[in-house]
């Protein structure tokens, strides 16, 4: 009886000890097919993940060049750092670790601590450090580290550093185009990123049997630009040397080619250094920057990387009565040989208009009106022509639509409708108040004047070309349309060089050279009303004959003198100067330049009765100085001149002129 018993409860136990084993084998099963089916393709990645190595390739970013090949924008070869913690751990204990971390941060100026969380990361290959020099490569390579590689890679470089800095514009820390030509042309200048993938153990050496693939990358194209490094450079020396004298917040300057459309400066002061585009590349404005919040460093970035000739806009002031008065012409609502009096002032619909000049202009014909820019003649002028009329040939002109200029962030002008302009509008818009521009809408509307009369498409690039040099696409000009008659831009011609041989714009007269312009000086719009700021202005172009170059510079709140005669006039001049000759423009003298040129002596003309910005422009036309007595300022008819007009006196030379 007593074997009966212990037979049964083995049994109970061989019974429940075979359900918990079948329980086990069964939880088993259902585990190995959960992972088998269910998870087989989320594992399988991983394993794949774990035994491959994808090694990325950098494209190598186009270059950006001058019109004459010159380098502006580059790419060099730089070194990542990257770490494979599990083989690392394999060879290295802590303490081994820290060292290394401490000797890396050495090489390559990273905190220690960083160092080592990337080292120890839980991942199978990690990148430690980036865009590392030869040098810095090299001393990694000494230290003899199982666990760390190095892969060959780029970045961008600017060899001329704070050089058409807005315009090339800059790039982000993974190489993408930030602002400027880099933006634009992002597309084209990246190139296509290959891969180096090859089958790895656990520790990163490459398996015996194991696949690899080498997708070589596809290095970017490069960019050719319209611009000419050395006009370029003589916009910004004499930008340079303008902010210097005037004091302003900033300059402008476009230089263009008027038969082609093509941009062959567009300097902007102050710029930054693209290589370090995240601070000012002025010291003092760097310490500024430093005690920015974050929020006003990002804006004052914005603000610097911003390229205003294209971006901006501003009232344009009497440089935009060269559109009101060719567009008169050529609708016929006036003559050459029409009328005008200007005695400071017109009645418009009730409110009083003034001329921008104290002295009475008196009777005159719409070249003398141009040269004087009188206001209230060219407020007639726009009543002439009718709002209608006038509003067709801004768009004519491209004022009121953007000029499709090949570069990001282009702006719009800012006009009133059709509807809303009344005669006051109408007569303030006649002579560049009321409306705003840009200043690239503005040069390359008058540029069709220079170009008989045809609107052409401005642009910054030439062509496309492979790595080696080979064009892939080419950027031809391109006509708009046309928008006055040849006859009506000879005569404009022809007013342009009247304004600076005889006029106030004489501070652009250049010996030798046929020169033709229009000065501006307009209130700044602030806080929703005119202030106290000006943009001084100048626009024109030379030789006036066979027009090769035409240039707007525009100095935003110069502080001092504030007329375009005075302040914007000197800065064109000499661009001018340097260009033509750049250029090969041969100067054709006059007898009067070549008699002045061989005994040194001008003769002094005539300032009694002429505003003193006009007097100044006058002079300067004739290589002289305009000086005013001391605490008299600048807003005064000349009474009086000392040496009188007529006098002998050497170049250079400073003529007084008084107000009493």
């Amino acid at each position: 009886m007593a074997r009966t018993s212990v037979s049964v409860k083995n049994k109970r136990r061989i019974a429940i000890g075979f359900l918990v084993i079948a329980v086990l084998m069964l939880l088993l099963i259902f585990r190995v097919a959960w992972i088998q089916v269910v998870q087989a393709d989320e594992l399988t990645e991983k394993a794949i993940q774990q035994q491959t190595s994808d090694i990325p390739i950098a494209a190598k970013r186009g270059i950006i060049y001058d019109r004459n090949g010159k380098e502006l924008a580059t790419s060099l070869t730089c070194y990542s750092l990257w770490v494979r913690p599990a083989q690392l751990a394999e060879n290295l204990d802590e303490e081994k670790i820290n060292k290394l971390a401490d000797d890396l941060s050495a090489i390559v100026e990273m905190k220690p601590n960083k160092i080592k969380e990337r080292l120890t990361k839980k991942q199978a290959l990690v990148k430690v450090a980036k865009e590392l020099e030869k040098t810095q490569a090299d001393k990694i390579r000494e230290l003899g580290i199982s666990g760390l590689e190095l892969s060959e890679d780029t970045k961008r470089h600017y060899p001329l550093g704070n050089f058409a800095s807005q315009l090339l514009g800059s790039v982000t820390d993974d190489g993408t185009g930030r602002t400027g030509i880099e933006l634009e042309y992002d597309q084209y200048l990246s190139g296509v990123a290959g891969r180096w993938v090859k089958n790895t153990d656990v520790t990163g050496n490459q398996l015996v049997d194991g696949s690899e693939e080498y997708h070589e990358a596809q290095n970017g194209l490069n960019v050719v630009l319209s611009i000419d490094e050395a006009i370029q450079y003589y916009a910004e020396k004499a930008l340079e040397e303008g902010m210097e004298k005037t004091g302003a917040d900033r300059i402008m300057c476009l230089v263009m080619d008027p038969e082609t459309g093509e941009i062959l400066a567009s300097a902007i002061t102050p710029g930054f250094d693209p290589n370090n585009a995240t601070e000012p590349d002025d010291k003092e404005e760097a310490k500024k920057f430093e005690k920015l919040s974050e929020k006003d460093q990002t804006n004052y970035l914005f603000k610097l990387w911003r390229n205003p000739v294209v971006s901006d806009t501003y009232e344009p002031g009497s440089t935009f009565k060269l559109i009101t008065s060719s567009s008169a012409l050529e609708e016929g609502a006036i003559t050459t040989t029409d009328t005008f009096n200007c005695n400071t002032k017109i009645n418009v619909a009730g409110v009083t208009l003034h001329c921008w000049s104290t002295r009475d202009h008196g009777t005159q014909t719409i070249k003398q009106a141009i040269a004087n820019s009188c206001n209230p003649v060219h407020a007639q002028v726009a009543a002439k022509l009718g709002k209608e009329n006038f509003y067709k040939y801004l768009d004519l002109y491209g004022i009121t639509s953007k000029t499709g200029v090949d570069y990001p962030g282009e702006t719009s002008s800012i006009t009133y409708a059709l509807e809303d302009v009344g005669p006051v509008e109408l007569a303030t818009i006649g002579y560049g108040q009321s409306i705003s521009v840009t200043p690239i809408q503005l040069l390359t509307a008058v540029c069709s004047i220079g170009n008989d009369g045809v609107l052409l498409q401005p642009h910054y690039i030439k062509a496309l070309t492979d790595e080696n040099g080979k064009v892939v696409k080419k950027y031809d000009k391109t006509e708009v349309r046309r928008v006055i008659s040849s006859d009506t831009a000879k005569e404009m011609r022809e007013m342009m060089e009247y304004a600076v041989t005889d006029g106030g714009a004489g501070g652009a007269k250049l010996a030798g050279y046929r020169v033709g312009g229009k000065t501006g000086t307009a209130n700044k719009v602030e806080d929703g009303k005119y202030g106290k700021n000006y943009y001084s202005s100048f626009i024109g172009m030379a030789p006036m004959d066979d027009p090769k170059v035409a240039i707007l510079v525009v100095v935003d709140s110069p502080k001092g003198s504030y007329y375009g005669s005075l302040v914007a006039c000197p800065i064109a001049k000499s661009i001018l100067t340097d260009t033509l000759r750049y250029m090969n423009v041969e100067p054709q003298y006059t007898d009067e330049e070549k008699a002045m040129m061989e005994s040194k002596y001008t003769t002094v003309p005539n300032i009694v009765g002429h505003e003193y910005s006009e007097a100044a422009g006058i002079l300067a036309g004739k290589n002289l100085n305009c000086k005013s007595p001391e605490g008299a300022g600048e807003n005064y008819i000349v009474s009086a001149q000392y040496p009188a007009a007529g006098t002998k006196v050497k170049v250079g030379s400073d003529v007084y002129a008084y107000n009493k």
